[in-house]
């Protein structure tokens, strides 16, 4: 038997015969050339996993056979980047990169400086976003599917939100220390990365994250050159992951 090396999206693994989508199956047979009694990884985004042996090689609805299903050894990831919207397909590039590590959620926010129409719904941005995040569950080969959120506006998620911010700014500190852990019968609080559209956020918008009182905030720094937005995203996320 071989195992292609990449995992296969099967948003319903339980033990039994499963029938993966065209797409999945395609995938296994055209390209990886996958034939009966091969083993496909097979993953939900959810913390899921399984290894599953092929009973019926069909391009358009491959069969499998699932024998034991088995538990991401950690949780779910606690941090999510917020940005704001950007044009073009930035926030596709952004997301690309994010969702190969662990990152629980892409956020993306409507800020006063944000570069997208005010009127656009951005749902074909959203969905080629969460193609994208599902090509990167499984590519990477991580337990769970990264999220994405928005538009919506800054000041109504940033009321409602709950949690740890990490902003970047040019008087934070290099390097940040998150290793704090919560009591033992108190979940980890969330930490969303705040990153800016292209000239940042507002000083109005400043003011409200860095006097944020439903979490800690800590202020990051990137270095010494202006960044694009995109840019910032991924080397941030770089340096608290």
């Amino acid at each position: 038997m071989k195992t292609p090396d990449s995992r296969f999206y099967c948003p319903l693994i339980s033990v039994g015969t499963i029938v993966l989508d065209e797409n999945e199956s395609s995938h296994a047979v055209r390209v990886c050339r996958a034939a009966n009694g091969d083993t496909l990884q097979l993953c939900d985004g959810l913390g899921h996993y399984a290894d599953a042996i092929i009973t019926k090689a069909d391009a358009k609805a491959c069969e499998v056979r699932v024998d034991t299903v088995e538990d991401a050894p950690f949780k779910r990831p606690r941090l999510n980047l917020g940005i704001a919207c950007l044009k073009d397909d930035a926030l596709e590039e952004v997301v690309f990169h994010a969702a190969q590590t662990e990152t629980d959620s892409v956020i993306f926010l409507r800020t006063d400086y944000s570069q997208e129409p005010k009127n656009s719904d951005l749902k074909k941005t959203v969905r080629r976003a969460e193609l994208k995040a599902l090509v990167s569950l499984k590519q990477s080969k991580k337990p769970w599917m990264t999220r994405i959120e928005g538009p919506i506006e800054f000041d109504k998620w940033l009321k409602d939100y709950q949690g740890d911010l990490i902003l970047c700014d040019i008087e934070g500190e290099r390097q940040l220390d998150l290793g704090e852990c919560a009591a033992d019968n108190e979940p980890a609080k969330p930490i969303t990365l705040l990153v800016g559209p292209e000239g940042g956020f507002s000083p109005r918008e400043i003011e409200a994250i860095k006097t944020f009182q439903n979490g800690k905030v800590h202020l990051l720094n990137l270095g010494n050159t202006r960044l694009r937005a995109r840019t910032a995203a991924v080397i941030a996320l770089g340096k608290v992951l």
